[in-house]
């Protein structure tokens, strides 16, 4: 069995009078893709941005490898292993391919490892050797989450956290970059997945949690999710 890497704890995110997320508990087992689903505005993306630093919590423990990142600076949870890709991508669009790639490998000073990395991610996602000195800004949106997606590797994380990587993308690129985060978790990767795609999220993952208004509504495999009529009616338009 393997080992919870990450603890979430009656975790509470408030913006302002919204409480965002309300006490939630999630583990996430080293080695394993978990994926959080619910609607626009459920708390995914709260939470997600509260495990990097990115957004303060009120209250709760976020415990990774037995340290608590709660009041932690981002920069400092991002050294010690854990990776976001956001949503909307956000990669520096005046800077080439390998330039942004790069640039997530900033924290490391290990030049053969880096070189090391940069040769798999491109092997990932081959396109984007074909660019590499292509500016960012002039990829198409597919090539643009393929790129956040890699630069995030390239800080060798224990945990890859990616936000709505399939928004946005043709049916035939969502089934592509699902293919590749499959492969990541093979090479040993840590992958927590927020998606609106239920189908596609739940049918990668090893376990999942149903947010809905920052509540923690349903949680169990995700297979078995997939089955669930809560989730089939709610998430995937099947009348039950």
């Amino acid at each position: 069995m393997s080992e919870v890497l990450l603890k979430i704890e009656e975790l509470n995110v408030n913006y302002g009078a919204i409480h965002a997320v309300k006490g939630i508990n999630i583990n996430v087992n080293e080695g394993k893709i978990v994926t959080l689903i619910g609607a626009n505005g459920a708390g995914k993306s709260s939470t997600l941005g509260a495990i990097i630093g990115l957004v303060r919590s009120k209250s709760g423990k976020i415990i990774y490898n037995g340290k608590e990142l709660i009041h932690m600076r981002a920069d400092a949870i991002v050294r010690s292993g854990i990776a976001l890709a956001p949503e909307g991508r956000r990669i520096f669009p005046n800077l080439t391919v390998e330039e942004n790639l790069r640039m997530g490998a900033y924290f490391r000073k290990d030049e053969s490892g880096i070189n090391k990395d940069l040769e798999w991610v491109l092997g990932l996602f081959p396109r984007l050797r074909e660019r590499l000195k292509q500016m960012g800004g002039t990829l198409s949106g597919g090539e643009q989450q393929m790129l956040a997606i890699s630069r995030a590797l390239m800080s060798s994380p224990k945990i890859l956290m990616l936000d709505e990587p399939s928004l946005g993308l043709a049916p035939l690129l969502v089934k592509e970059v699902f293919d590749v985060i499959k492969k990541i978790k093979q090479e040993g990767k840590t992958v927590l997945l927020v998606e609106q795609n239920a189908a596609v999220a739940l049918a990668i993952a090893d376990y999942g949690y149903v947010l809905e208004t920052g509540k923690i509504v349903l949680e169990g495999n995700g297979k078995k999710l997939l089955e669930s009529d809560d989730v089939r009616h709610a998430y995937l338009g099947v009348s039950v």
